[in-house]
């Protein structure tokens, strides 16, 4: 997203202004990088008048301490992974939608009609899903890395050129997944065993990054980076020395949603873009050009076959299988992964 002219979309790449600007009558979006581009901000402000503003952050816990710290009324949608709704709806900072207000809804999936993270979609909408796993370039890599162990067997030949997501759970999941525990484990055992094992990979990570990587690996500067699946996927068809693999072990598997704030601002702009990209047309476009799977299934019906058949986009059922979503852990679990995670990421 970083190559996008600012027209109707201002794009925000490195985090919120300090002033937020929630109600000076345009629509501002908190999300991961590569969900809009201007194609998706433009096509929207032509037909409702409203300009978008947006900005990103790149874990979850950052959107979280913005929203604590009183960022809600500086935007009217969120883009929450599916844990993450859980822990806000506890902290109450979503705004419990309004189903009469929202059209479309028949149009997902059917596994994401109910799901566990917020019983029938009462505060969030799927919007996309994916994997997390491992892309890598194979001129420089040291083999091809069928499983999350493969970072540390071959730890010294990849020094250095290795990055992993700057994500508590996810990387801190993925460890305890290299470990055979779950990436939702409340065991303090084995998530002081996960640190162990990351504290022992640490000297040989370049970095904890979750966007900016991708250069530095397309270059062969990098040998093997930790990527969401929807990031990955635009690498591997851009440079075909690129490979994205989902580890043998499992990954995890993740829903990121639509959401409103408890204090937004532009109610209405939020209503009207949840709507806009519940349109089959809107979200089948915007998969074609910003590859990440959908949660809609008539959007799904409308795309090319070479997209439907991407298994590296929508996974075969086996490998779902053996995957595992994320979600959120009771309070005392959650201040072990924080501890853990603020020692490895400043050692």
């Amino acid at each position: 997203m970083a190559g996008l002219a600012a027209t109707n979309c201002r794009q925000n790449l490195s985090g919120p202004s300090a002033g937020g600007g929630g109600d000076d009558g345009a629509l501002h979006i908190y999300t991961w990088a590569n969900y809009t581009d201007d194609g998706l901000a433009d096509a929207f402000t032509e037909r409702t008048g409203i300009p978008v503003v947006v900005d990103i952050f790149d874990s979850n816990e950052i959107m979280l301490t913005r929203m604590q710290a009183g960022g809600g009324d500086a935007y009217s949608i969120l883009y929450p992974s599916d844990y993450m709704v859980s822990e806000m709806l506890e902290l109450n900072l979503l705004t419990e939608l309004d189903q009469s207000r929202i059209t479309g809804l028949e149009n997902l999936k059917a596994q994401w009609a109910n799901p566990a993270y917020d019983p029938n979609n009462a505060h969030s909408i799927p919007f996309c899903w994916g994997t997390t796993g491992l892309l890598y370039n194979r001129e420089v890599s040291p083999g091809e890395p069928i499983d999350w162990d493969f970072l540390w067997e071959n730890q010294d030949a990849l020094s250095r050129r290795i990055t992993m997501l700057d994500d508590m759970r996810e990387t801190l999941g993925a460890t305890l997944k290299s470990l055979g525990y779950s990436y939702n484990s409340s065991n303090p055992a084995e998530i002081e065993a996960a640190y162990n094992r990351l504290l022992e990979l640490q000297p040989h990570i370049a970095a904890f990054k979750t966007t900016g990587f991708e250069n530095e690996l397309l270059g062969g500067d990098l040998s093997v980076s930790m990527a969401y699946s929807s990031d990955a996927i635009a690498l591997t068809l851009e440079d075909d020395r690129m490979e994205y693999i989902i580890p043998d072990s499992g990954a995890s598997l993740w829903t990121d949603t639509l959401a409103i704030p408890a204090t937004a601002p532009n109610v209405d702009a939020a209503y009207q873009w949840i709507n806009f990209l519940l349109e089959p047309e809107t979200a089948s476009a915007a998969v074609e050009r910003l590859y990440f799977a959908t949660a809609n299934q008539a959007a799904f019906e409308r795309l090319p076959a070479d997209i439907q058949n991407n298994q590296a986009l929508y996974p075969p059922e086996e490998v779902l299988a053996k995957s595992e979503g994320i979600v959120a852990v009771d309070a005392d679990s959650t201040d072990l992964f924080d501890q853990f995670w603020t020692e490895v990421t400043s050692a």
